[in-house]
């Protein structure tokens, strides 16, 4: 594929990186040549110094041959025009990413891409809704859901007493229990398990399972179940105020924010949080604000090492549930050593959401999981495709590919040996990034 990308910021930057390894043809364009320097010599990828809104730039970047063109500079009308003449110009397919909800709305979707934007994508929204996602389910690191709510999968940290440590994974009764053990995360390593792997006290488990058996899944892994009614986000930032948006109504929310001009713009934009002008730092600020009481936390600051240090204090004040923005992904070990429960990343949650257009297996989604350098695919089968031919445990996958369940016509199986997949259904796919390109020939 003929990629070009306009913005080396850090959404563009990772996504570069990411795709270059995949024998893709990127270029990689920015302003700032200083921002080029560092991957022109160490990634497999040519650069650009020049600005996405200039046609000749645009005509500089071979624009007229991309099959893709990204658009991820910090400037959402930069972004949008750089589109419509990227599009005017020959790119098959564009990407702009913006700031502004109302763009995202049904029918201006559609007005974009009668502009020449095909799609567009929010960073900002997306990872505010992921972090809700984790506060509806306390104790789960990390959580995706398919079709409606009834399939899902979790993340689960599993400490020593839990009832599935070290006893081999094919002596456990997940086939009883309706669940699957995708894969295991332990240390820097993901492990996609075989039978006689056992789980250790303090790996990152991933389990699918149906809505009905989450409980069952969540007993074995040792997780009692806690409502999540007050939380404290530090940090008035767009993704912050999202979230206090998107919470249900019968949680109490409160904002900490440092800049005192910013708490008054939070205040006018939302009328169910309680707005506190301070340092989120602050132990005694935030003792008189009830830290003790709340049931989580959520660190949302420009700064990783505040987010990371500040739940860490959460947890010894008592809060049970911490979520960080953690955007140094250098610093993920950090804060998985330091007990921070959700780690959210934007890059990596915009990263895959633009990924999937460069596949070319039917990808309905694709999901980065932060403590893992793995993604999770849903993907349909198609019609003589290899996938279809036998049984599962009659064909030889990838070593590096876990398949989790079948979606056929409303009705999910999970996947255990004797299950065939058949022509249409939607499969739910783990893999390493070695296992990407396999799957695709699969599907």
């Amino acid at each position: 594929m003929n990629i070009v990308i306009a913005g080396a910021g850090q959404v563009g930057t990772h996504l570069a990186k990411m795709l270059s390894t995949e024998r893709h043809d990127i270029v990689l364009l920015d302003q700032k040549e200083e921002n080029l320097k560092p991957l022109d010599a160490n990634f497999d990828l040519m650069t650009h110094a020049g600005s996405p809104v200039s046609i000749y730039d645009l005509k500089d970047s071979n624009i007229k041959n991309a099959d893709l063109f990204i658009a991820v500079t910090p400037y959402e009308s930069e972004n949008i025009t750089s589109c419509i003449l990227a599009k005017d110009l020959g790119a098959k397919m564009t990407v702009a990413r913006i700031d502004n909800n109302d763009y995202v709305q049904p029918e201006n979707i559609e007005r974009f891409k009668r502009f020449g934007v095909d799609s567009l994508i929010y960073p900002e929204m997306l990872a505010a809704r992921e972090i809700v996602q984790s506060l509806r389910m306390p104790g789960i690191r990390q959580l995706f859901d398919f079709s409606d709510g009834e399939l899902i999968l979790i993340g689960l940290k599993i400490r020593g007493n839990a009832p599935i440590v070290n006893k081999p994974l094919a002596y456990l009764d997940a086939r009883d229990e309706n669940y699957r053990i995708l894969a295991i995360t332990r240390g820097y390593d993901t492990i996609i398990p075989t039978g006689d792997d056992e789980i250790e006290d303090g790996d990152i488990v991933y389990f699918i399972t149906t809505k009905s058996q989450l409980p069952v899944v969540k007993e074995r892994a040792g997780k009692k179940n806690f409502d999540v009614k007050n939380v404290m986000i530090m940090g008035g930032s767009r993704i912050g105020i999202k979230t206090a948006q998107y919470v249900p109504d019968y949680y109490n929310v409160k904002i900490v924010e440092i800049d005192k001009a910013r708490s008054f713009k939070i205040v006018d934009k939302l009328d169910r949080a309680l707005v506190i002008n301070g340092d989120g730092r602050d132990m005694d600020l935030l003792r008189e604000e009830g830290i003790e009481k709340m049931d989580a936390f959520v660190a949302l600051t420009g700064n990783a090492e505040t987010n990371i240090l500040s739940c860490m204090l959460a947890k010894q004040m008592g809060v049970k549930k911490t979520v960080a923005e953690v955007e140094n992904i250098d610093y993920f070990g950090l804060a998985e050593n330091f007990g921070v429960g959700t780690i959210i990343n934007k890059k990596r949650i915009a990263a895959s959401h633009i990924y999937q257009l460069t596949l070319n297996a039917e990808v309905s989604h694709v999901k980065c999981l932060t403590a893992s350098d793995a993604e999770v695919m849903e993907l349909i089968a198609k019609e003589g495709s290899k996938i279809t031919r036998g049984k599962l445990n009659e064909m030889k996958l990838p070593r590096d590919v876990n398949i989790g369940a079948v979606i056929r016509n409303g009705e999910i199986f999970i996947a255990h040996g004797d299950l065939q997949i058949l022509a249409g259904d939607q499969v739910i796919v783990f893999c390493l990034p070695s296992g990407i390109r396999k799957i695709e020939k699969l599907f």
